[in-house]
């Protein structure tokens, strides 16, 4: 296992410490340490690796900008996801696209055709079709309803882990969880 994936909660606070003092390296090595699940939260809103690695060099340079300001009350994640958040949120507004995918379903078994399986040329044309009806619905639901559910069923926080990220009350993390269930449901059924 990588040494930097190792980094104690101690080492960490340390780090943070460090970088708070203006430490480049500190901060330097706390990016490298929880680059990847920033990186992993940011492309499960954008949907795009080229995107998110560019917001993510949004992400911690907004970072560096406010370590100081960091209490340290909290884990450096904690700090660090609603940063994330809210630069994903801004890049899709800002861009004025939607996602093209939001959740991997390519076909209904997850399975790859086999080297035996010759290709229906109709199971094809209607894969395609379910594909393309999930991403015009995933399309239409607002960023703040895809933040909440990448964060939810991508990252797998918790309501209040999320409430907290996106500084909203859990019972508003719940509305909007179940509406854009109920909105991308309800679309994907609809459409023709």
């Amino acid at each position: 296992m990588d040494q930097h994936l190792e980094t104690s909660d101690d080492r960490q606070r340390e780090l943070v410490e460090r970088a708070r003092g203006g430490n480049e390296a500190a901060f330097g090595e706390l990016m490298q340490v929880n680059y990847e699940p920033v990186f992993r939260l940011v492309f499960s809103i954008v949907r795009n690796e080229h995107d998110a690695r560019d917001v993510c060099q949004e992400v911690w340079l907004a970072a560096w900008r406010g370590i100081a300001q960091f209490r340290g009350d909290s884990k450096l994640t904690t700090w660090l996801h609603p940063i994330a958040v809210r630069r994903s949120i801004d890049f899709l507004r800002g861009r004025k696209r939607w996602l093209a995918r939001f959740l991997p379903f390519l076909s209904e078994d997850g399975e790859a055709p086999g080297a035996d399986d010759a290709p229906d040329p109709r199971e094809s044309i209607e894969a395609s079709e379910r594909k393309a009806r999930f991403e015009r619905a995933i399309a239409t639901l607002p960023p703040k309803h895809r933040a909440v559910l990448a964060l939810r069923e991508i990252e797998g926080l918790s309501y209040e882990d999320i409430a907290k990220t996106m500084k909203l009350r859990p019972g508003t993390v719940m509305s909007r969880l179940h509406h854009a269930r109920r909105l991308l449901a309800r679309k994907i059924g609809d459409a023709p």
